[in-house]
């Protein structure tokens, strides 16, 4: 796997608070800066290589001169492993799964919406779908890292899995016959949104206990992917704040179109 690195004083930070970094990459004109200092301090802690050039130099290996005066090695992306997954969360809790989304933006930002509205999980298909790269884990400011991401070869068969196991899926897509607000979300519950173009696949839909949409004014159609993804987790975090895992594994408020025996 190639390694990969990124740069920016907050996008180093950040990645070494998730301590993402193998190695610290610094300008020499920048040594004494008083945003470098503390990064310095962190990679010392952490006992990490600090590798300097000069600015031109260090532009070059990163192939910008927007680099801020640091950049960092990343360690490779430690992906989860669906099965480990399911069987901790016990057929209770809140995931998130994101299907296509291609934007490396986009993703970034749903996984830090995640991990601030306290997703357990996310689920991402390998195909059709932005892998987790250096990119991703910049815009999403550690969030990569601190929140599970596992990448499934079958979504389909996923989701099979996840109803299986307890878990009840909502799909959003404009057409969905309920309002978000109108929902229930304090059961064990899975969030799947669509990409930026074609939203939910056909066979991700299908699979679907039920269907809502986002209420919105003007002509708006439809709405950026990562600004659905923080309004729909927020509101689900909005009503399962204050509750027990008790409580989450309860089905006894479960969705009016939910699934037959």
């Amino acid at each position: 796997m190639t390694k990969e690195s990124l740069y920016g004083i907050h996008a180093v930070s950040a990645a070494l608070d998730s301590e993402e970094l193998l190695e610290l990459w610094v300008a020499i004109e920048r040594r004494t800066d008083d945003r470098v200092t503390p990064l310095l301090q962190k990679a010392t802690e952490q006992h990490l290589p600090v590798h300097e050039w000069r600015s031109t130099a260090l532009g070059r290996r990163l192939n910008t001169d927007k680099h801020q005066g640091v950049g960092g090695l990343l360690r490779a992306f430690p992906g989860q492993d669906f099965e480990t997954i399911l069987a901790q969360l016990d057929g209770r809790g809140f995931l998130l799964v994101l299907d296509g989304v291609l934007d490396p933006h986009n993703l970034g930002a749903c996984l830090r919406s995640a991990e601030a509205a306290g997703v357990d999980a996310v689920i991402l298909p390998k195909d059709n779908a932005c892998p987790v790269n250096a990119t991703v884990r910049k815009a999403s400011a550690g969030s990569a890292s601190r929140v599970p991401v596992c990448t499934v070869t079958n979504l389909s068969r996923t989701l099979s899995a996840l109803q299986e196991a307890g878990f009840w899926l909502v799909g959003m897509a404009g057409e969905g016959v309920q309002s978000l607000y109108t929902l229930d979300l304090n059961i064990p519950l899975v969030m799947v949104m669509g990409g930026e173009e074609k939203g939910l696949r056909r066979l991700t839909r299908e699979h679907c206990d039920y269907l809502a949409h986002i209420p919105m004014m003007g002509s708006i159609e439809s709405l950026n992917v990562s600004v659905a993804t923080g309004i729909c987790l927020f509101e689900t975090a909005r009503q399962r704040r204050g509750l027990s895992p008790a409580q989450q594994s309860g089905r006894k408020n479960s969705p009016e179109s939910a699934r037959g025996p």
